[in-house]
């Protein structure tokens, strides 16, 4: 298996730099693509107009007409995300409005799963919202293999992730490597052990991947956090090890969750690898933490996400709106 990885590594691994914007505009005029670009987002008003207005700047010009189209799925702002979204030139649909003869449920795959019917691309990149210092190489790098190679179906961006801490002063310190701990803690050691396929992975939970729209209508969705791990370990049973790809494009920059959402994310990864492994006999999960109160710490039970969206060439409105 080890082999495999080595194997996979060496040539589904690739550098932003080896796919240059010329090469990639190119082989989307000769194959006649469209790409979709989109933007889940809950509170995100500080940083998603700034992704916005990169990609339309960078990859929506008559020179690098690369992205078709953004479309920012607002999962239930408070705040100005979506008037800013639009300002910046994204198309804002309101989760809630998509697809309402299914009442929606809280999650970021929820929100990912309804894009598919907003949305006209042959290929869907996920961006996530919150990324800080945002460079159009998220999208162009895992765009580019999809255009450029057939037998490519999805591919996940890699990068560094640094987890800034607190240290009292204005910046805070900087610990290279540090971020992504639910994939350190979680999801790494559930692939290597279940699926060691994947173990070539850098980073298997990140939100920036894109694939082609007939992958993504095949695959059901978790719908909550642990729709990047279910996507990756459906879409290797159904088309193989060597469809799926990595682009490294930098340095991932972003808000960074506490300890407790960490637990809550970790769950759902966890129950989505678990439904994976064995259907059936199983009991609706539940997650007790701990946060001190007046008398001592204090229980807070959540549950943990369990309800997945089927593929959606089995939705009746999207297969009408394919075929129109």
């Amino acid at each position: 298996m080890l082999e495999d990885v080595e194997r996979w590594l060496s040539t589904r691994s690739w550098s932003v730099d080896d796919r240059p914007l010329k090469k990639i505009v190119a082989a989307k005029r000769a194959t006649g693509s469209t790409v979709s670009v989109v933007l889940p987002a809950l509170n995100e008003e500080a940083t998603v107009g700034e992704i916005v207005s990169v990609i339309r700047r960078e990859l929506m010009t008559a020179r690098v007409p690369l992205v078709d189209e953004i479309v920012v799925i607002d999962s239930g702002s408070t705040d100005r995300t979506s008037e800013v979204a639009a300002a910046a030139g994204a198309r804002v649909v309101h989760r809630d409005d998509i697809l309402p003869r299914i009442p929606a449920v809280p999650g970021k795959g929820e929100v990912l799963w309804r894009s598919l019917l907003v949305t006209g691309g042959d290929i869907v990149a996920f961006v996530d919202a919150d990324l800080k210092e945002f460079s159009a190489d998220f999208v162009s790098g895992i765009v580019g293999p999809l255009l450029t190679d057939p037998g490519v179906d999805l591919v996940k961006a890699m990068y560094d992730r640094p987890l800034t801490v607190s240290d009292g002063s204005a910046t805070g310190t900087t610990a290279a490597g540090q971020g992504g701990r639910v994939t350190e803690l979680m999801a790494r050691p559930l692939l290597n052990m279940h699926w060691p396929r994947l173990a070539g992975f850098v980073q298997p939970l990140g939100g920036e991947y894109a694939a082609r729209r007939s992958l993504l209508e095949q695959l059901p969705f978790p719908v909550g956090y642990g729709v990047e791990l279910g996507m990756l370990i459906d879409a290797l049973h159904l088309v193989g090890l060597d469809a799926l790809a990595q682009v490294d494009v930098g340095v991932r920059k972003h808000r960074h969750q506490d300890g407790q959402a960490l637990g809550r994310m970790s769950a759902a990864i966890y129950r989505t690898a678990q439904l994976r492994l064995a259907r059936g006999h199983l009991v609706r999960p539940s997650l007790t933490q701990f946060e001190r109160g007046e008398h001592g710490f204090e229980p807070r039970t959540y549950s943990v996400d369990v309800e997945e969206r089927p593929p959606m060439i089995d939705i009746e409105e999207y297969v009408k709106r394919r075929a129109a």
